[in-house]
């Protein structure tokens, strides 16, 4: 068995692991804030997210962005490139909007808007139950709901 090691080989080597450790933290800092400077740069909004019926109902944060037939959402702190969610526009429904509930300021501040998203059944009715919520400002509600009324020039659904 070899010598034990001295304090000064000791702490020489928890010096460096902690270095090490600081470098990947900022690094991956450094990788989130970007990514949020990018999904931002290319028209994300902020907006919080969340299932509206189940067991895992807690609000995200994420961004946005709008394409011609999705609302894609993003987590702000991750590094995964894809969407965490994806709303296709055909269908989606805006069933109800709300103010933040006391229980939803543990999670939310009161100046956003809260509402309630479904898809329109097959038959062309109403959805029965929402399946997300989405928490935003007024500026963003604005734009979503644009966004939801509007369609781009040739856009032709496919049924």
């Amino acid at each position: 068995m070899g010598e034990p090691l001295s304090s000064e080989a000791l702490f020489l080597i928890v010096e460096r692991l902690f270095l090490a450790l600081l470098v990947v933290s900022l690094l991956a800092l450094v990788a989130v804030v970007a990514r949020r400077f990018l999904l931002e740069r290319g028209g994300a909004v902020e907006c919080y997210l969340r299932r509206a019926v189940g067991p895992h109902r807690a609000w995200r944060i994420g961004c946005g962005r709008y394409g011609s037939d999705e609302l894609s959402w993003y987590r702000i702190f991750s590094l995964w490139p894809r969407p965490a969610a994806e709303l296709p526009r055909r269908g989606l429904v805006v069933m109800g909007r709300r103010s933040p509930t006391p229980e939803d300021l543990a999670e939310l501040t009161g100046d956003l808007v809260v509402i309630e998203v479904g898809w329109a059944e097959p038959d062309g009715s109403d959805p029965k139950e929402p399946v997300y919520e989405l928490a935003m400002g007024e500026g963003a509600l604005t734009g979503f709901l644009s966004w939801l009324e509007s369609m781009p020039p040739g856009t032709i659904w496919q049924s």
